[in-house]
């Protein structure tokens, strides 16, 4: 479980483009968003939103990467059908995801089962975490992440 002010410890994520080095990224801020399934509806709209800001956030020094349990071909579909920009990771063993502890039970109709809770982390450049967002809710939440990110 990572927290405010925690020093992140340094990981490696499979991505649409290849190998991703957090270690290779100090001196850049990081937006990670976590979200559970690559063409849902709510996924699909939060990776749009992010992307719709990508120019916005790369001016501010800002590398974003949606994060989800899906393979790499299903993230570079998902990528690929709606143009999104922003990076996407997969996380398939769920490393990253327990890591940052948002690997968690949910339930839907009275059935528990373990999944990705919708969680968003800014990371500044010097690898400590800034801001959490926990159980977010998709609309406008881009927007408050960059208004967030501005402030650093």
């Amino acid at each position: 479980m990572t927290n405010l002010n925690d020093k992140i410890e340094s990981f490696e994520l499979d991505t649409d483009q290849g190998k991703f080095y957090s270690k290779d990224h100090v001196g850049k801020n990081l937006v990670l968003f976590f979200f559970p399934k690559a063409d849902t509806t709510g996924c699909t709209k939060e990776a749009i939103s992010f992307s719709n800001l990508i120019n916005e956030f790369e001016d501010l020094n800002t590398i974003v990467i949606g994060i989800s349990k899906d393979t790499v071909e299903k993230q570079i579909k998902f990528k690929s059908k709606y143009d999104l920009k922003c990076i996407l990771g997969s996380d398939v063993d769920i490393k990253i995801c327990s890591k940052f502890g948002v690997w968690v039970e949910k339930s839907m109709y009275g059935k528990k089962y373990m999944g990705i809770q919708r969680s968003t982390f800014l990371i500044n450049t010097e690898q400590k975490i800034q801001h959490i967002w926990n159980k977010v809710k998709v609309p406008g939440h881009a927007e408050e992440v960059l208004e967030v990110v501005k402030k650093l």
